[in-house]
């Protein structure tokens, strides 16, 4: 018998409810958020982040505009235990943002997470313990009565221990684990007991958060559980209710949208879905849904380059190309007819907008939103493949001079022939091509040259030491980075007033032996605006180098002229 067998599962019961009102509910304001990037995101990863990665995760979420970040599990990790002492000791928490901390319902662990939260300004205990039947019957093997007062011992020490921490202003949060495949009578029960304990009041409310630690159910199954709790939890007047849903069925946001609609006050989640399996709910996704509906999501996604640079080198994790508003390709169109009804609406939309202002209403087939908002641009709205009759640029340059353009510079690089083509009025040769290429890319006017560089390696991180030439002298560079290239743009950005991210990155050699050339491609964001840059020598890294210090220079037509000038020659 083939072990592909739908016969060994069963229904997961639907909720005996009437009267919902969640299906008539639309959502009008953003839910309080909580990132969890650097606690659930940070365990699923194969290789969890360095100290240095977790800081610049948690500083992105500052800026992003989280007011509560589950900065780790204190109790279980050394690593997160000097990570929150970092925090606290040298105040970096911004005074708006709240921090939060998890812990399982047990003393020691109870104490040593308090321990880790000394001094804090102020902080969220995240207690939990498991409560699905599953769970109670076959790990712990534990009736009803001993897993709710397990619950209700840890919320006596969370509140004692914190009665002992006077200098923080504490919140209290409690999550019945797997609350999905717990009985919905037996989670409410549970949660009572914990909220009797707690004694919340208006003005600093108990979190009950509800996870679905395992997505098992249909969104509208979960939206009647929500609504259900909400309905029946005693002090709801003193209570946010939260929602923690994993994407087991790839349906997180959807269940958590649904959960927002039944009552819920607050969402849990990760930055592009990163977690367990196959993922947490993803902010960036729920939080530009709302955002597309003309209701302000209170995080701000407008630099999502940034966002998924910072997110790729924590995690080590590379975006899908068509992750929602986030991918590289969510808004490129390769069918000519939809290239044709873009084109039409942006001008349309182009024309609107100059008569009644930039709030006009946005209306162009097949984007959902304005890709600008989120750093993007037009130009990579419209992409060029064979379907529309455009690809053979890209063709006929690695036929003939072996070049592999990666999409984003065939997109970039389509428009400078089309310029020319359309200024000459004639049939543009495969050697004119080659020279617009060039000539735009690698013999770029006033870019620096590397006169030499050393590079080295050591205890996981690369550090690199270079001499830059210009017109007006030598400039000596240094700086360590994780990847010779990215330890490059650290070493620029630290002389330059307006800052360099890394968006992408492509490199090949020109042949077939060890002679032969290295050609490198980089993609370069300044201020949100991307710059493409390509570089040829002798070795790659030399060629990387000289791809960067191109897309340098060409950025001087849409940066600063002063600010471009910013770095010091010696």
């Amino acid at each position: 018998m083939s072990s592909y067998n739908f016969k060994k599962y069963r229904p997961f019961p639907p909720i005996t409810k009437g009267g919902r009102r969640w299906p008539d509910r639309v959502i009008e304001n953003a839910p309080d958020w909580c990132s969890v990037d650097l606690r659930d995101g940070n365990q699923a990863l194969i290789e969890p982040m360095t100290p240095s990665q977790k800081m610049a995760m948690f500083e992105l979420l500052v800026d992003v505009g989280f007011k509560e970040i589950e900065v780790g599990f204190p109790a279980a990790s050394q690593t997160d235990f000097d990570f929150v002492r970092q925090l606290i000791e040298q105040d970096l928490v911004p005074d708006d943002v709240t921090i939060q901390v998890l812990t399982q319902a047990r003393e020691p662990l109870i104490a040593r997470s308090f321990e880790a939260l000394k001094d804090a300004r102020r902080a969220i205990m995240h207690l939990y313990n498991s409560t699905s039947t599953i769970q109670r019957e076959q790990v712990f093997k534990m009736s009803r009565d001993e897993i709710r007062g397990i619950a209700v011992q840890g919320a006596k020490w969370v509140r004692d221990y914190a009665r002992q921490q006077t200098q923080t202003e504490w919140q209290f949060q409690y999550s019945p684990e797997s609350f999905t495949n717990t009985e919905l009578d037996y989670a409410i029960e549970v949660c009572d007991a914990v909220i009797d304990v707690w004694h919340p009041i208006t003005q600093n409310k108990v979190i009950i958060n509800l996870p679905a630690t395992v997505e098992v159910a249909t969104p509208n199954v979960y939206a009647d559980q929500i609504e259900t709790i909400c309905d029946r939890i005693s002090h709801r007047d003193s209570v946010s209710i939260s929602l923690h849903t994993h994407n087991d069925r790839g349906c997180g946001v959807a269940a958590a949208e649904l959960g927002v609609m039944a009552g819920a006050d607050r969402i849990e989640g990760t930055l592009l879905g990163n977690g367990e399996r196959t993922g947490n709910m993803d902010i960036v996704t729920m939080a530009m849904n709302i955002y597309s509906q003309g209701i302000d999501p209170e995080l701000n996604f407008s630099d999502m380059d940034r966002i998924i640079n910072v997110v790729e080198r924590c995690t080590q994790l590379t975006v899908h190309p068509r992750h929602p508003y986030a991918g590289d390709l969510v808004f490129a169109a390769f069918s000519g007819s939809h290239q044709d009804a873009i084109n039409k609406c942006l001008a349309v939309d182009e024309q609107e907008r100059s008569v009644n202002g930039p709030n006009s209403r946005w209306k162009v087939a097949y984007l959902p939103i304005d890709p600008r908002d989120v750093g993007r641009t037009y130009q990579e709205v419209i992409r060029i493949n064979s379907q529309s009759g455009k690809g053979g640029i890209a063709y006929v340059l690695e036929q003939d001079y072996g070049l592999t353009l990666p999409r984003w510079l065939q997109v970039d690089f389509s428009p400078h022939v089309q310029s020319f083509a359309e200024s000459s009025e004639a049939e543009v040769s495969t050697r004119q091509i080659w020279e617009i290429f060039l000539n735009t890319y690698v013999k770029v006017d006033k870019s620096m040259t590397v006169e030499s560089y050393q590079a080295s390696r050591s205890k996981g991180a690369d550090h690199l030491s270079a001499v830059l030439v210009t017109e007006n002298g030598r400039i000596e560079i240094s700086s360590g980075g994780k990847g010779i290239l990215d330890a490059f743009v650290c070493a620029i950005n630290n002389h330059l007033e307006t800052k360099l991210v890394l968006v992408d990155y492509n490199e090949h050699t020109l042949g077939d032996n060890e002679q032969s050339e290295a050609m490198a491609y980089v993609q370069l964001s300044i201020n949100g605006s991307r710059v493409c840059g390509a570089g040829c020598s002798e070795d790659i890294v030399g060629a990387s180098l000289r791809a960067v210090l191109n897309a340098l220079a060409r950025a001087g037509a849409t940066v600063n002229a002063a600010e471009s000038q910013q770095l010091k020659v010696v």
